[in-house]
């Protein structure tokens, strides 16, 4: 991967971008997860941290749909005082020819102080904040393939909420596909990170990722020997195009391969939680008495996106 054009960090030491979790330090991540767990009451209601960022605007400067990631953030900078500026880009000028970068620097002399953009390609919000003016923050929320680094601190969040503090004697798995998540990856920088006792990987060889991407993880071909006594299942999203690209041979197979039911479940430890960034594909990925169980975390990781995602515009921008 291309080094950032520009640093995350200033002089200081702060937080001036959140553009990708590889390279952060624990100490880092642990104080952005504090804040955000002491944020949580005040991200599903109330009005008691609007004064903290009153005066300064962001901006969801989105390439790409999203549900999940666009409207927490819409909340989050709502919860703490800052205008919002929600950018459709089916509506505006890049529909007539104007570059990403023209048009992040329009937005920016209107007086945004945070841009928050999601883009198709690989490093793309690392290139539109190397071209922003010094004072202009930018959080990445998800750029191709390469890194999605406020769904890897909200699933930290909520695997410290349900598993305690300590990661080192934890034993977590990751199955699907691998190769094409910025998800995994934020995921995966985040519990080396955090120093989780054992990283487990299982998916099809046709969903692997190429280099280094996992190293000090265990690969295991069988989901059910994957499962043995873990205690956190984090399963991705099938993306269809990859039948149709012929990486797998059909959504059935994949599901009887690879898809997470209530037996396999029972492989797990017995307090084992299940994860899943969303959007799940039922009966492809995970079955419905899995994903609406009780020991399925998936809607305290939408909950926990809104305290984290607060928790790091606090970081930027307080």
């Amino acid at each position: 991967m291309n080094p950032l054009p520009v640093s995350q960090r200033s002089l200081d030491g702060r937080l001036r971008h959140l553009l990708t979790l590889e390279g952060l330090p624990a100490s880092m991540l642990e104080s952005l997860l504090d804040a955000a767990e002491v944020m949580v009451p005040q991200s599903m209601s109330g009005t008691g941290l609007r004064d903290r960022l009153a005066g300064r605007t962001v901006c969801t400067l989105f390439f790409e749909p999203s549900t999940r990631t666009r409207g927490s953030f819409h909340l989050a900078a709502t919860r703490l005082g800052a205008d919002v500026l929600g950018f459709d880009v089916h509506a505006s000028s890049t529909k007539k020819g104007e570059t990403a970068l023209d048009t992040m620097r329009t937005l920016e002399a209107m007086g945004v102080d945070c841009f928050v953009v999601r883009h198709a390609d690989d490093g793309a919000v690392a290139e539109l904040a190397a071209g922003a003016r010094p004072e202009t923050s930018f959080i990445n929320a998800g750029d191709g393939r390469n890194a999605h680094p406020t769904q890897g601190l909200l699933d930290m969040l909520t695997l410290r909420q349900r598993k305690g503090p300590d990661f080192s004697q934890l034993k977590v798995l990751i199955v699907g596909d691998v190769r094409h998540s910025r998800v995994a990856r934020s995921d995966l920088h985040a519990l080396r990170t955090l120093g989780v006792g054992e990283i487990r990987v299982c998916a099809p060889a046709s969903l692997l990722p190429d280099g280094d991407a996992l190293d000090g993880c265990r690969v295991i071909d069988s989901l059910d020997e994957a499962l043995y006594r873990v205690d956190a299942v984090m399963m991705l999203r099938l993306q269809r195009e990859r039948m149709e690209e012929g990486l797998v041979p059909s959504l059935e197979s994949y599901f009887a391969d690879y898809g997470l039911d209530a037996r396999r479940l029972g492989l797990a430890a017995p307090d084992a939680v299940v994860m899943h960034p969303g959007p799940m594909n039922r009966g492809v990925e995970i079955s419905d008495e899995v994903a609406d169980g009780p020991q399925s975390a998936i809607l305290q990781q939408v909950g926990n996106g809104v305290a984290v995602r607060m928790a790091i515009l606090q970081a930027l921008l307080g």
